[in-house]
């Protein structure tokens, strides 16, 4: 995804960048994959309908492996559990790493990987309320923010960390990226909140839950319109980094087909699971490339300080002249 953006665009050999930091650079950004896989297969397991399937928590059936029991619903539920246990302890030892080798790393690094290893706690308490408080669906919604809000973090540290050298075109796209970005979450919380409530079988079968239907389909407006202008301001700004036009044209790209998938989705009255697993799949990585994009451009922005404030006194000048 923007990994792969970023490394075809900005990484470049640095004999300065040490060792450590391009290890930790590494395992932040395999467990962000693993987090947005994670994230996917929480999709699937709710729309199977399997977010119940292990009775208790947190192993199944009283067992590590409950292979007398499996079927599709039991895999999914277990599997889930399995992945997020797996991303714990990746967590715990982003933490160690970090702490242990941060004579060599940026300062907020250690405090920045704690911050992460207390939202997968978190996220992992959340886990088992949902089952224990048999789905309840403010704990839904907050199992999603939480993972969301994880995934973010791991976007933020592992772009903190590339290796890049911006251009000084940016002007304020950092600002309507990170717009974007909070619309595009919010907008996500409402996914979750309609899907956790199944709003939109309700509201088709009883008029019951509509205004949270609604809500999500009103909130479609505010983020693809803040999307698009990060596409067309990278459009129109020709020094831009290639990587940050690339991210902005990944964000569009993606918006595009999650208006696509979300129309499907509501035309079939959830009924086509791969269709709203992947729905909730494209938001993600809109959220993720949009998170990417931010913080490449602030890196930016703050590596050339004085570039809006010469743009603005070329501008007074022009408009003086003429």
């Amino acid at each position: 995804m923007a990994e792969s953006v970023l490394h075809r665009q900005v990484v470049t050999p640095n004999k300065d960048l040490s060792q450590s930091q391009e290890r930790i650079r590494r395992l932040v950004w395999k467990i962000a994959i693993a987090t947005l896989l994670l994230m996917a297969v929480g999709s699937a397991t709710r729309v199977m309908n399997a977010g119940l399937a292990c009775p208790d928590w947190p192993l199944c059936y009283g067992q590590w492996v409950p292979s007398q029991q499996m079927n599709l619903q039991v895999f999914l539920e277990w599997f889930h559990r399995l992945d997020a246990a797996l991303i714990g302890i990746s967590a715990i030892a982003l933490v160690g790493l970090s702490w242990w080798e941060r004579q060599a790393l940026p300062k907020w690094l250690p405090w920045a990987s704690l911050f992460a290893l207390g939202l997968i706690v978190f996220q992992g308490v959340l886990g088992g309320l949902t089952v224990t408080e048999l789905l309840r669906f403010d704990i839904v919604t907050a199992h999603l923010g939480t993972a969301l809000l994880f995934f973010c973090t791991l976007l933020v540290i592992g772009t903190a960390l590339v290796p890049y050298k911006g251009t000084g075109a940016v002007g304020k796209l950092p600002w309507i990226g990170l717009t974007a970005a909070i619309l595009v979450y919010l907008q996500s919380l409402l996914g979750g909140l309609v899907a956790s409530r199944w709003a939109l079988h309700q509201c088709f079968g009883a008029s019951q839950l509509c205004s949270v239907m609604n809500s999500h389909i009103a909130g479609v407006v505010p983020a693809t319109l803040a999307t698009l202008l990060v596409g067309w301001m990278a459009w129109r700004t020709p020094a831009l980094h290639p990587a940050l036009r690339q991210l902005a044209n990944f964000a569009m790209g993606l918006v595009i087909l999650q208006i696509i998938l979300g129309v499907a989705t509501f035309w079939l009255h959830l009924q086509v699971e791969p269709l709203t697993v992947a729905h909730q799949a494209i938001g993600a990585a809109l959220l993720g490339a949009l998170v990417v994009f931010t913080v490449l451009s602030l890196r930016d922005r703050a590596a050339f300080p004085m570039a809006e404030n010469c743009s603005s006194d070329h501008s007074t000048t022009r408009i003086h002249h003429s």
